[in-house]
């Protein structure tokens, strides 16, 4: 599984062509998730427990020192398969990536779990078309790897 965790200000997902609201929250991370088609719920877990306790919060020193549950933060998840892009030629091929029926479950433990540590979740609506806007703070950006971990 791989993420790109952003620390934001603000973050916001909506449905393309309706403008509608799929998700939004203030200060916290924008995770954007790519499940590759081996990943378990074991991949899963791993990810929600680095996202929930990824110490990227600035202390009074200036530090990324405090937990994202200590700073208030919130967490918006956004499914994206393109992180499992096969970039080797001109045009990406996806074949790395989950297929739904694999994906969806796991994208749903990710939120589910993330939930269960105390936080407030937003989502946006897999496989949907979606625009996604984000006051990025820092800016902070990390990539994770479940095989990384």
């Amino acid at each position: 599984m791989r993420a790109v965790l952003t620390r934001v200000k603000s973050a916001s997902v909506t449905r393309t062509g309706t403008g509608e609201i799929l998700g939004a929250i203030d200060k916290g991370f924008l995770v954007l998730l790519g499940i590759h088609i081996e990943d378990t719920e074991k991949e899963a877990d791993k990810i929600a427990d680095k996202i929930c306790g990824l110490r990227i919060f600035e202390d009074e020193n200036g530090k990324m020192n405090i937990r994202p549950a200590d700073a208030g933060a919130e967490i918006l998840i956004v499914s994206q398969f393109t992180l499992w892009a096969d970039c080797r030629s001109r045009r990406p091929g996806f074949t790395a990536a989950a297929r739904p029926d694999t994906a969806i479950p796991l994208y749903e433990r990710v939120v589910a779990r993330c939930r269960e540590a105390g936080f407030t979740v937003a989502t946006g609506e897999f496989g949907a078309d979606m625009q996604v806007t984000s006051q990025n703070d820092g800016p902070v950006t990390i990539i994770l790897d479940t095989r990384e971990l």
